[in-house]
């Protein structure tokens, strides 16, 4: 293992204590003070001194800035727990009542949590002959809890601060990968949103000019009404793109769109769309229709507005049909057409899809859905979305 197995995890935020280092320190110098007064088998007529009693509490202090100086924390504690130890509060050689050592502990824990091997390793060095120092004036023999004491104890602590600082790195790496894979997922997005705005006006506008141009002559009232939805369409693929866009450039918190996205009820504007583009088509709507989370509106609106696209493109003179069912558990779209196009035309990769179907493929699997694209028996090709809805959709509408 290289040196850098267990690198330095500086702690956040600045040097002030925390309310959590005053408890953790309130807490361990407590026990300390308690066992400090508390009688011991091992000097049942240890004296207890007021000097004594200062010295365990000073230890106070410095724990409450043990994140930021580990180190130098641990040998204040250390030597407050040596002059214990050794009974210098009253006199030297004096058997001196138990100390429990919780200073040492969490001091010692925050070296393994904060500082690079080789402090913690000179750390558990230093802490054994402070522990050791807890038994040269008393009867207890060394051998057993002495030993346990002085080495497997200091060693068990750095284990454990070893062990939370790799968990705790591993933590943050996750969180990392999740706001990673956060921000690519908003690119895919965006990238399917992009991508179904201008294919889909950028074709309707293409198919609506020629068309009014085509009949400029002879027919002045039909490329009139053209020109007017060509201008509609590009007003509209400016706004969407202008939302997009306000997403983009936002940095700290997205900027809300200026206006509602796009639903199931701007399905029938498509279908008006396409027709004056030259496919006629039109809508069946089966089932009460439901008020939809706007994820799953916005989803059937693009699934609907890139099939109708396709067909347009691909499909040569047809017609198409768009069915709305709203089932019990779920709704579903279809769009149908009759033409010749075949589904490699329509996917640009068979019935495996190009961009436009694997937008569509992603979209539908953002909620758990499923969708069908690929030739019919009867000629054509149709796309076909199914998007399981909660109990709850139809809970909330029937409240309303």
């Amino acid at each position: 293992m290289g040196r850098d197995f267990f690198p330095p995890a500086p702690p956040t935020g600045g040097p002030r204590p925390t309310p959590g280092d005053v408890a953790v320190a309130v807490v361990a110098v407590g026990l300390d003070v308690l066992a400090y007064l508390a009688p011991g088998e091992e000097a049942p007529g240890a004296p207890v001194t007021v000097l004594g009693v200062l010295l365990v509490v000073s230890s106070v202090v410095p724990l409450l800035f043990r994140r930021h100086h580990a180190v130098p924390v641990l040998a204040v504690v250390l030597t407050v727990q040596l002059a214990v130890n050794l009974g210098l509060a009253v006199d030297p050689g004096t058997p001196m009542s138990n100390s429990y050592g919780g200073a040492v502990a969490v001091a010692l824990y925050t070296v393994a949590r904060h500082s690079e091997r080789r402090a913690v390793a000179l750390s558990v060095l230093a802490t054994a002959p402070v522990q050791l120092a807890r038994y040269l004036n008393n009867d207890v023999p060394f051998l057993g809890v002495g030993l346990t004491d002085v080495l497997v104890t200091p060693c068990l602590i750095v284990a454990i601060g070893l062990a939370v600082r790799q968990w705790k790195r591993q933590l943050d790496i996750n969180r990392k990968l999740l706001a990673d894979r956060a921000v690519t997922e908003e690119r895919r997005r965006i990238a399917r949103e992009l991508h179904d705005i201008v294919a889909h006006h950028i074709t309707t506008m293409y198919l609506m000019s020629g068309g009014a141009r085509s009949t400029l002559d002879r027919d002045p009232d039909t490329a009139r009404e053209a020109l007017v939805t060509l201008e509609e369409s590009g007003r509209t693929a400016l706004r969407e793109m202008r939302q997009l866009l306000g997403v983009l450039r936002s940095t700290d918190t997205p900027e809300a769109p200026s206006e509602p996205q796009p639903g199931v009820d701007g399905i029938e504007r498509l279908v008006a769309d396409s027709t004056a583009a030259g496919l006629p088509a039109e809508l069946h709507v089966t089932g009460r229709p439901v008020a939809l989370p706007m994820p799953v509106g916005l989803t059937l609106y693009r699934i609907v507005q890139e099939a109708l696209t396709n067909a347009r493109k691909h499909a040569g003179p047809a017609r198409a049909t768009v069915r709305l069912a709203y089932l019990q558990d779920r709704v579903t779209v279809e769009v149908a057409d009759d033409g010749a196009g075949d589904g490699r035309a329509h996917g640009g990769k068979g019935e495996g899809g190009g961009y436009g179907l694997l937008g569509m493929r992603e979209r539908v699997a953002l909620h758990d859905g499923s969708l069908r694209a690929g030739s019919r028996a009867e000629g054509g090709f149709a796309v076909t979305a199914s998007v399981p809805l909660s109990t709850d959709t139809y809970e909330k509408d029937r409240t309303r």
